[in-house]
């Protein structure tokens, strides 16, 4: 299948290009992408700043559509269901990770959704979502309840689960005290899921330019870090920290604010090493730790519970022709709070 997409055909370019997908084998879903969402991931990758990348890319791991055609052997799915991609579209499934649903930790390596080699197909790179088709296996293909809007569920599907994962692993529930780092696109998510789980929710941004926002998503307190000595009073305060932002901060602070036992998770990741002074963990036995994006399993679950509980990032659509405008516009915190592409804005493209 030929399709047209945008892919990064260098570091400082995305540009329009012609495709090949393969045609499903009997355990494969087509699937015609409507929305894709715009993850900081996708500029680390395109820029080659975490792994190399081979080019050209497309990048795109928040993918929602509609079912177009569908193997033999699939029974979930039917022609014309709502379903979304995540950042995975395979796994070994043997391993003890895998077996626990819990694939995004796959001992022999996930395949990513882009920038990935596929062994299940010749070691062929994937391509991801910034794409007017897809072909994945079913076991990795997300459905999307009738009561979320396709392009609101594709973030969902990276920033959604990001911080939907760790808030689930460490119970967050009614009555836990729960500060968020960062209020830009997996920030104003961990905001409201964890207002939603019941959480009293407090924000830490760099200046109160957000504050009126954050606070209309659900947090309870607002601060602003330039000062950090707006943190004092607020030590051995907090159940759980989760730092959301892609940037070098003075963890050793944060960990000072949690009480006995509490956690403070990363999941935004800068390309530049973080530094902890080894006290801070040991003083109140507090744990520094990371989390990755959720699971098959979960993933389904967040999309089912923020359906339930109408529980939706704020997106700015853009056609295909801003990507590089909007990846800049992310660099520069100049976002509220996700760029979502409509795919069906894709122009003639030229040939990959």
């Amino acid at each position: 299948m030929t399709t047209k997409a945008w892919a990064a055909t260098s570091p400082s370019l995305i540009e329009p290009v012609t495709i090949q997908r393969r045609a499903p084998d009997d355990d494969d879903i087509s699937i015609q992408i409507l929305f894709a969402g715009i993850c900081h991931s996708d500029i680390h990758s395109s820029r080659s700043e975490w792994v190399k990348t081979t080019y050209p890319l497309v990048p795109g791991h928040e993918i929602s559509g509609i079912v177009s055609a569908i193997g033999a052997n699939v029974g979930r799915f039917k022609v014309g269901d709502r379903v979304g991609v995540g950042c995975m579209v395979n796994s070994c499934r043997s391993c003890e990770s895998c077996k626990e649903g819990e694939e995004q930790y796959c001992l022999k390596g996930a395949t990513w959704t882009y920038n990935a080699r596929d062994p299940k197909h010749a070691g062929k790179i994937t391509q991801g979502g910034y794409s007017q088709h897809i072909v994945v296996d079913q076991a990795f293909v997300l459905r999307i309840p009738d009561s979320v809007p396709l392009d609101l569920a594709a973030p969902l599907l990276c920033a959604g689960i990001t911080v939907y994962s760790p808030l689930k692993r460490w119970g967050i529930c009614q009555g836990k005290k729960v500060g968020v780092i960062g209020l830009g696109g997996l920030g104003h998510m961990a905001v409201k899921l964890a207002k939603a789980l019941g959480a009293q929710v407090t924000v830490f941004s760099q200046t109160l330019g957000k504050k009126e926002l954050g606070l209309k998503m659900g947090a309870d307190h607002y601060y602003a870090t330039s000062d950090t000595s707006v943190l004092k009073p607020l030590r051995r305060s907090f159940d759980f920290i989760i730092n959301t932002v892609s940037a070098k901060i003075p963890l050793t602070l944060y960990l000072t604010l949690l009480r006995r036992d509490g956690t403070l998770v990363e999941v935004g990741m800068p390309v530049e090493p973080l530094s902890v002074v080894p006290f801070a963990l040991s003083a109140q036995r507090v744990s520094l730790t990371g989390s990755s994006i959720g699971g098959i399993r979960e993933t389904q679950e967040m999309l089912d519970f923020c359906g339930a509980k109408q529980v939706f990032p704020e997106i700015e659509t853009i056609p295909a022709s801003y990507i590089n405008e909007a990846y800049e516009r992310v660099l520069k915190s100049q976002v509220k709070f996700r760029f979502v592409i409509d795919v069906s804005t894709m122009g003639t493209p030229s040939r990959m």
